[in-house]
């Protein structure tokens, strides 16, 4: 079964490969496998025997459909993961596999390394657009055109203010998602009560040589502080809703009777099933619907910030699959307005035809003043 026609038109590939099933399998295994190893290093367990376990898991093949049945039994992917990896194993490596850890520990930590790959994905489209912008604010800092304050003519502006204020909104947005995940991607391992019991007090290094092999941040045990879950997904709703504030003046400017910027022409791209002449700007469609999704997605992961003592009951549930749809639209957004902001057809004609009509006058004030001062707060 396959939810590409549902995906692919909000997210990019490399942003559904990096959360798709087989993704979440290796990153489990792999988990197992830093464990045991860490394990092995520090003394906890024989090194032939973390050995054997990384040997044996290295060719381990888990069908994504019978394993999501399993998953759905249990009430976690780890159960039924861990039995089938035992069962890969023999003697005292299967005895060894997953000590020291509980599901929530390979739950978080999956997370985290996938978080750690969607992050660095969407940080180079991020900067795509911030560089298009500015390369446009910088063409139209002079310019004249009309402002609009409540969607009425107002006083005039540099055409390439607005360009330049929204560059300058996304280099903020960007920074804090940036700083949320080197922060809060960390190793989760703390056990059954977040102890780190029976491991014969090692559990500071073992964490340590996990966290560097899983090429996580380390810390001591967060499974039921949430903060840092939350902090990532608060950055992503400032993401996509500032590509959103920068989807919406594009729309606006490209509707008829104003006329003064559209989407690139690309062919095949924005025409209508039933209008030919029209030429829609579906890169701002895909910006504005996500940003009208994300609000309720990073509140449902703030809802969840209430854990329950040691390990809470739904809440921290309901972050993961939060997440990586915000990921996911993050990224098709980040897409869509990359190919805008880059390739964005600005109308000289239009714009000098509303400020005349608009009857204010072509005194922009300091605008370029303005423009410049955002464009080194981004450097």
């Amino acid at each position: 079964m396959s939810d590409l026609l549902r995906w692919r038109t909000v997210a990019t590939p490399a942003m559904i490969a990096t959360f798709d099933d087989r993704a979440t399998i290796a990153h489990a295994l792999a988990f197992e496998v830093a464990l045991a190893r860490a394990q092995g290093a520090t003394g906890v367990i024989a090194p032939a025997v973390a050995e054997a376990i990384a040997d044996g898991l290295a060719d381990l093949r888990i069908d994504p459909a019978e394993l999501a049945e399993e998953a759905a039994l249990a009430g976690t992917l780890a159960i039924p993961l861990v039995a089938r990896a035992r069962a890969a194993l023999d003697g005292e490596a299967a005895r060894a596999l997953h000590r020291g850890a509980t599901s929530q520990d390979v739950a978080d930590s999956v997370l985290m390394m996938q978080v750690r790959r969607a992050g660095a994905l969407l940080l180079g489209d991020l900067d795509r657009v911030v560089a298009g912008l500015r390369a446009q604010a910088m063409t139209y800092r002079d310019t004249p055109a009309i402002g609009r304050t409540l969607l009425q003519d107002a006083m005039p502006v540099a055409f390439g203010l607005r360009l330049a204020q929204g560059a300058a909104g996304l280099v903020e947005a960007r920074r804090a998602l940036d700083d949320a995940v080197a922060r809060h991607a960390l190793l989760q391992w703390g056990g059954a009560a977040g102890t780190r019991a029976g491991v014969d007090g090692r559990g500071e290094a073992i964490a340590a040589h996990m966290a560097a092999g899983l090429g996580l941040g380390c810390a001591p045990p967060w499974h039921a502080r949430r903060v840092g879950v939350g902090a990532i997904a608060a950055a992503l709703g400032l993401v996509i809703g500032t590509l959103g504030k920068i989807a919406r003046d594009v729309s606006l400017l490209a509707q008829n009777g104003v006329g003064e910027a559209r989407e690139p022409a690309i062919a095949g791209r924005g025409g209508s099933s039933a209008m030919a002449h029209k030429r829609n700007p579906t890169g701002c469609q895909v910006a504005l619907s996500a940003a009208a999704r994300a609000p309720g997605l990073v509140a449902g992961v703030l809802a969840g910030l209430p854990q329950e003592q040691e390990r809470g009951l739904g809440g921290w549930q309901a972050e993961g699959p939060a997440l990586e749809e915000l990921f996911l639209l993050a990224s098709g957004t980040a897409a869509a307005m990359a190919v805008v902001a880059e390739g964005l057809e600005v109308d000289g004609t239009a714009i000098a035809r509303n400020l005349h009509t608009a009857g204010m006058g072509d005194d922009i004030g300091e605008s370029g003043a303005i423009i410049a001062a955002l464009l080194r707060a981004g450097d």
